[in-house]
Formats: structure tokens, sequence, C-alpha cells
């Protein structure tokens, strides 16, 4: 059985590595080019679109695959409609693997953003000095114009250009730990968080919550296939009975 892993993330990762122990299963990984320098998986890869729906229908076929995978990250929202469509075009299984999203303790104070857009309209609302931003260096350009707010920007690339002033770029790649976030917020004043429901390690939520400071949440995607998967194990299960 021919499976077709979009990956780039974690769970991505621990799929392949899963996967490459089943002897019925051939896995390809294709990572869609915004990371410069993805890990390394044990399983052929490929980078690049694919032109779409139709241009990944097109592929799928061509190239005999059985499975679609579709382990992007969370807020991939177009590669994820195209990964259904596709299969669907090309008559496969499609299923998603993406990690939990985090949920609110009582000691949080978060407020939900739909989007990006939306987020940074509640930024202007807040009016905090101090803001930092973990949306990805992707979805920047929201949050340009709302001086005098200053934005601390992190994300794993460089983003190029930063549509705004702000007082500190970072480029940097977690998981970090509670400590390193809490000395971040207290580094550069910051009075606001915002990022994206990825799941994951939560320590810049620990550290939000120990230090007082709101968080404007920007809402996920909603899943858009009836095979959904929290966990890596239980996704590498679930090939393991269709190639059964």
């Amino acid at each position: 059985m021919k499976v077709l892993l979009l990956a780039g993330t974690v769970e991505a990762r621990q799929l392949a590595e899963q996967a490459h122990e089943l002897r019925r299963v051939e896995l390809v990984a294709s990572f869609a080019g915004h990371t410069r320098a993805p890990r390394a998986l044990p399983c052929e890869t490929r980078t690049g679109g694919f032109g779409g729906a139709d241009g990944l229908a097109r592929y799928l076929r061509e190239g005999s695959f059985d499975v679609i995978v579709d382990a992007t990250h969370p807020f991939a929202a177009q590669m994820q409609r195209h990964a259904v469509d596709g299969a669907c075009l090309a008559g496969i299984e499609h299923a998603r693997l993406v990690r939990p999203p985090w949920t609110a303790t009582n000691d949080d104070h978060w407020v939900d953003a739909t989007d990006v857009v939306d987020g940074a309209r509640i930024v202007g609302e807040f009016g905090v000095p101090r803001v930092l931003l973990t949306v990805g260096r992707l979805d920047l350009a929201a949050f340009a114009g709302l001086e005098p707010t200053e934005f601390v920007v992190r994300s794993v690339e460089d983003p190029d250009p930063v549509p705004f002033a702000a007082i500190a770029t970072l480029r940097a790649r977690g998981p970090f730990t509670l400590d390193e976030e809490s000395a971040l917020i207290d580094r550069y004043g910051v009075g606001l968080l915002v990022t994206k429901n990825s799941g994951g390690n939560d320590a810049k939520l620990a550290a939000a919550r120990a230090n007082g400071i709101p968080v404007v949440m920007v809402r996920r995607p909603a899943p858009v296939t009836e095979h959904n998967f929290a966990d890596a194990r239980d996704a590498c299960s679930w090939l393991a009975s269709l190639a059964s």
C-alpha cells in the first residue's frame, strides 16, 4: 500500500518513523517548502506544491497512491482542503493527523479570535504597549498599522519583510521552557500574547498565566475529513489495518 504523507510537523515525523516498521506500507513524505531545512524522515521525500487539488489528484493517480495522510500544521487550511478534494478526485482514502488544541484553565485570560485579522482587531482594542506575536512569519501583515503598539515577533524562519517596526525579531524553534518564556516576557515588558491554537508545547501559555498576561488565541480551522487522529500511533494503526 502506497501512502502520501503531507509532512512538516512533529506528528508527521512520528508517523513516518512508526510507519517505517510496517512491511506492507510504502511511504512518501511531501514538504510544502515553507521551512528551509526540514528534519530528515526515514522515507522518500519531495518538496514543493502540487498545483491545487487537481494537481494533487494527478500526482496521486500517477504515483499509484492508495492513501493520503495530511499531517500538516493545524493552520494549513488551504492544504487541508486540497488534500480532501485531491483524495476525492483520485478516489483514495484520506486521513488527518493533527495534535489536540490547547484548552484554557480557570486561571487563563484568553480572548477568542476567529482568525489573524480578528486577532489584530482585538490587539488594537486592547491598546497594550508591548505585544508578543507568535503567529508565524506568513501572517504578520494583519498587524500592520497598529502603532503605537510595539511588537516582539518570534518565528521559526526569518520573517521577510516585517510589515511594521518590530522592537525585536526573534528566530527560534521550540520547544521552550517556562523559565525561557517568562524571561522573554520580562525582558521585553510584554503585556499581551497573540498566538494560534496550534497545540503542543504550552510553555508560553503557562508563562502568560504565571505573569497575569492575557492571550489572544486564534481559533484553528474546523476538521474537514471523516478520519481524524490526534496521535501518530492511532494513525499508524489505521494504516496497518488498511494494509492488512
